[in-house]
């Protein structure tokens, strides 16, 4: 597998979710492919209210997500916005490649992105089954 760009598994399973939703899209045209990109926002909404659920921030429903939780519903945004992106052009693979190195040389010079992979931290896990505190290592601390 190439270290710098996303396994082919990941495509493959993007067009075959592509060709799947295609021929089970309640609306086609302009209007379904605005309704796909729209999607987005939903699936953000749902990461917000995991956000607030695993802080406990609404007094009257308490702590009701996990981090888990979180990290499934920013799953769900990255899928989605892939999605949306292969409905808009069938070579999504590498237009998004080509953004991913733009802003990797935009932000960390003329280093590769599987350099630059090399240089960022370990993604760490949560632990003790914390639900209140963002895991450790997470924005930013």
């Amino acid at each position: 597998m190439n270290e710098q760009t996303p396994t082919p598994e990941l495509w493959s399973t993007i067009d075959a979710l592509s060709e799947w939703l295609h021929t089970n899209r309640p609306v086609e045209g302009r209007e379904g492919v605005l309704l796909r990109i729209l999607k987005l926002s939903e699936e953000v909404g749902e990461v917000s209210q995991a956000v607030i659920g695993a802080t406990g921030q609404n007094p009257r429903k308490g702590v009701t997500h996990t981090w888990e939780d979180v990290q499934a519903e920013l799953c769900d945004v990255v899928i989605t916005a892939l999605m949306a992106l292969r409905t808009l052009t069938p070579q999504a693979r590498e237009v998004f490649e080509g953004h991913l190195e733009r802003v990797a040389q935009r932000s960390l010079g003329a280093v590769s992105p599987s350099l630059a992979t090399s240089r960022l931290p370990e993604n760490r896990q949560a632990g003790g089954g914390e639900t209140s505190q963002p895991p450790t290592g997470a924005l930013g601390g």
